[in-house]
């Protein structure tokens, strides 16, 4: 079948529909979602089933960027800089420093037991170097494993934020392969280009969509996460065009966003949860699809060497040596270690060389498939089996106390309820909520403003006169509100504090 306008939404609709059901049960028998995409992909191509032909590696890199624009945006959104702050330079080094270990080793590896040359090699080895956004944060999210200490943070802050540094690798060693006279000083000069401006841009894309958000005022709720997807590909286009990383700009947006008071947050971090499962789904079966089984078997000798070599020495070496300055038990390395999942951006990153057309493209995309789909596959099932042998899961007791925890100082279970005025002049009067700093562990419940009751969102402005009922989870919250209001709350009318 070969797929045209009038077939690709009822093909793309029915392989979508039997992704999300077996995504369902596959964690019932210990199967990582994504391994299930990947083989649905290729049980539908020309060589499967399903007899789709499809053979596109523009398109299937097409699809792969704007699937990582949501994957990481979404990513980003989700990280909670408090929780990444002790962790943040282990994550930068593990994202630069173990990237660039793990791309050298592996590639002097590939040029030793292959016919590569050595541009070749380190080509494949940048290719595979990053650990996977989508693999780690749907599988480590889904299992809802309790790791003790910042493991989790530091696990999905390297995953967001090392796929820049692969890109910036494969761009580098692809051109060395074509240009092989113009050396490995470029590498570094594209390296902290890309990186620095990346940086800077995401940053700064970051205020600015902030300042539109919360500023643009639209008519209809619903156009709120519209408008994010406009800014955060905007973010990404813009700084790839005057030479930055897009993806780091546009995971660094993501995380400044995250962090700040914005208008109907909320529905944003939903909607773009669904869509970045969505675009998981969409890249894993696309890449699926590209992928011809045929042609892996002539690489599975090489593949399984190079698969094992980056599991077992490459990913732990360059693990150990990225966190020999930092404080951690040897353990908790090893476990960082064996989350380095492999999926579907190294793939993506392996059409590049096919467009490129070098010599040795199709069999370095078809080693990288293989290296990607046997990590997710050893690796991906192991994670919680891994974590209780090393020791490194919270006790029952201590993770069920966590919870309750993270209840009880959830929105949904507040135990404090009080009423508090707008005062007269005061330096809340006149201002939308969202621009008031609200601490987040207190909500307000709504607005009483003379006869009228008003169900408050970001853009609601309050008056002089309002009396507001918060809701809140401690004392301490009560305070932050009345001093953010600069108002009293001596008007009480509930306080429940025996949950």
């Amino acid at each position: 079948m070969v797929l045209s306008i009038e077939n690709i939404l009822l093909v793309g609709s029915f392989l979508l529909l039997i992704s999300i059901i077996a995504g369902k049960t596959s964690f019932r028998f210990g199967i990582p979602t994504l391994i299930l995409f990947l083989v649905i992909g290729m049980l539908s191509g020309s060589e499967g089933i399903g007899g789709i032909h499809f053979n596109d590696p523009a398109l299937a890199r097409f699809i792969g960027v704007v699937s990582l624009n949501f994957i990481l945006f979404s990513g980003g959104l989700d990280t909670n800089w408090k929780a990444v702050k002790p962790v943040l330079w282990q994550g930068v080094s593990l994202s630069t420093l173990g990237v660039l270990l793990t791309a050298l080793t592996l590639g002097i590896f590939t040029y030793l037991i292959t016919d590569f040359s050595l541009y070749e090699g380190l080509l494949l080895g940048a290719i595979v170097s990053s650990t996977d956004a989508a693999a780690v944060f749907s599988i480590l999210r889904s299992k809802k494993l309790a790791l003790k200490q910042n493991l989790r943070p530091t696990l999905e802050l390297e995953s967001g934020s090392n796929d820049p540094m692969a890109y910036v690798l494969t761009i580098s060693f692809l051109n060395l392969v074509l240009h092989p006279e113009e050396g490995l000083l470029s590498v570094l000069q594209i390296f902290l280009l890309q990186m620095v401006i990346g940086g800077v841009f995401g940053y700064l894309s970051g205020r600015i969509s902030k300042f539109i958000i919360n500023k643009i005022a639209l008519d209809f709720d619903g156009l709120y996460p519209v408008l994010v997807i406009a800014l955060m590909f905007i973010t990404y286009s813009f700084t790839d065009a005057v030479g930055g990383n897009g993806f780091l700009a546009v995971y660094v947006c993501a995380v400044y966003l995250g962090n700040q008071q914005l208008i109907h947050k909320k529905s944003i971090l939903q909607v773009y949860d669904g869509l970045a499962w969505l675009m998981q789904i969409v890249l894993f079966l696309t890449l699926g699809l590209l992928v011809f089984p045929s042609e892996i078997i002539p690489v599975l000798g090489s593949g399984i060497l190079i698969s094992l070599f980056l599991i077992i020495i490459a990913r732990p070496f360059s693990v150990l040596v990225s966190l020999l300055p930092f404080r951690m038990r040897f353990r908790r390395r090893i476990y960082i270690s064996w989350v380095g999942l492999r999926g579907a951006v190294p793939i993506v990153f392996a059409t590049y060389p096919l467009l490129a057309g070098i010599d040795k493209a199709n069999l370095i995309f078809h080693i990288v498939f293989f290296v990607s789909l046997t990590s997710v596959l050893i690796q991906g099932t192991s994670i919680s089996l891994v974590a209780k042998w090393l020791k490194v899961v919270l006790p029952e007791k201590t993770k069920s106390l966590k919870s309750n925890f993270e209840i009880l100082s959830s929105d949904e279970a507040k135990n404090m309820i009080r009423e508090i005025k707008v005062p007269e002049g005061g330096v809340a009067a006149g201002k939308k909520i969202v621009e008031l700093n609200f601490p987040k562990s207190a909500i307000i419940a709504i607005i009483k403003r003379g006869n009228q009751y008003i169900t408050p969102n970001g853009n609601t402005v309050l008056e002089s006169g309002d009396n507001l009922v918060i809701l809140s989870d401690s004392p301490q919250s009560i305070k932050d509100v009345t001093q953010c209001l600069g108002a009293n709350n001596r008007s009480i009318i509930k306080e429940d504090q025996n949950h």
